[in-house]
């Protein structure tokens, strides 16, 4: 379980993008109830979306993939061109292959099912804001069936031993606290390591980070 989910104490912003107003209102309905999490804004669309995410600066988006016009994932792509430093939730109805491992490696914090238990929603947007990658079963088992791995890609055998390490706990789900914690480290340090690890695996965030070690047999 997440620790206390708002930056210093305070709530967690989240932004709604999806095209259907029921479903928007249904999430709406059941977050302003949580004490620590804020709806800030709502979207019918990607474009939309990417507009409110740069205007409100959420925590959190929790993001439709498939809407009219520019999709969940196209919207995902922008906003990681843009920096814009929200992390994104996957909410949708789609459990394909097809839809699941673009919606990751274009950069989504995690993934989950509109039918999801709205606790464990709420458990879900608190996981991610704090650094957490949510990785389903079903999503590393079609994340180990590609093989669409760059040639160009690092390799296992560029990592140092500690770096192995905190890429293992990465691809757990865990923050850079809680890795700083388990290795007896600083979260300085952690984030140093972090660091590299990226620049030697050419990765753009710890989501892709996450994803690799899992094709690599990093991942417990």
């Amino acid at each position: 379980m997440a620790e206390n989910p708002g930056r210093g104490g305070s709530r967690v912003r989240v932004l709604l993008v999806d095209d259907h107003q029921v479903v928007r209102r249904g999430l709406r309905t059941f977050l302003e109830v949580q004490e620590d999490i804020e709806v800030v804004g709502e979207a019918s669309d990607g474009e939309e979306g990417i507009a409110r995410a740069e205007d409100l600066r959420p925590d959190v988006i929790l993001m439709d993939i498939k809407m009219p016009g520019t999709d969940g994932i196209e919207a995902l792509r922008r906003l990681r061109e843009l920096a814009n430093p929200a992390r994104v939730l996957i909410v949708t109805s789609f459990t394909e292959q097809r839809t699941v491992v673009p919606a990751l490696r274009a950069g989504a914090a995690g993934y989950v099912y509109k039918d999801i238990d709205p606790d464990a929603l709420a458990g879900a947007i608190r996981s991610v804001h704090a650094g957490h990658v949510l990785l389903q079963p079903e999503v590393a088992v079609a994340l180990l069936s590609q093989d669409d791995q760059s040639p160009s890609a690092g390799r296992p055998g560029s990592l140092t031993d500690r770096e192995r390490e905190v890429l293992g706990l990465i691809a757990d789900g865990r923050s850079n606290r809680e890795i700083a914690r388990a290795l007896v480290l600083s979260e300085k340090t952690v984030k140093t390591h972090v660091s590299n690890i990226l620049m030697k695996l050419d990765l753009s965030d710890r989501t892709q980070a996450a994803l690799w070690a899992v094709r690599h047999g990093l991942a417990e």
